[in-house]
């Protein structure tokens, strides 16, 4: 995990780095998708997150779920088009699992990408993602712990 102005950010994630998003692919156009370590920072302690159900088709910049804390109402917006297959039921009951383990256990959804191989090269990823994403971090002022 590689840790940037105090985020950590693990190289093996694509990231939409405005909007804070990252994605996991688990193979088969089936990718995992979440809010990064600077997210929730930024949101400090979440107390809701409300994710749309399994079966709703998105496109890429709409809203896969909400999450609520006490400084920040807002979006996770969809960072490719696709369906939502999966949520993470254990947010209903701890939603702070998106602040202790935003990359892990406080996974928000999983979606059945539909074109996954065009939008994939509009997320970056790898060391160069994470450099770009640090340097997004500092142009913003944004900074973990």
């Amino acid at each position: 995990m590689t840790q940037v102005r105090g985020c950590e950010l693990p190289e093996e994630l694509y990231y939409w780095i405005e909007k804070h998003v990252w994605v996991r692919d688990e193979g088969d156009d089936v990718l995992t998708v979440g809010i990064t370590d600077p997210a929730q920072q930024l949101a400090a302690r979440v107390v809701a997150v409300t994710v749309k159900k399994v079966g709703k088709v998105l496109e890429r910049g709409q809203s896969v779920a909400t999450v609520e804390s006490g400084k920040w109402v807002g979006p996770v917006p969809m960072p490719v088009n696709g369906e939502v297959i999966a949520v993470n039921e254990a947010l209903a009951t701890d939603p702070t699992l998106v602040n202790s383990d935003p990359y892990g256990t406080g996974w928000i959804a999983r979606i059945k990408a539909t074109v996954w191989s065009v939008q994939r090269p509009e997320l970056v990823t790898g060391a160069h993602g994470v450099h770009e994403y640090g340097a997004y971090l500092e142009s913003e002022g944004i900074s973990c712990g």
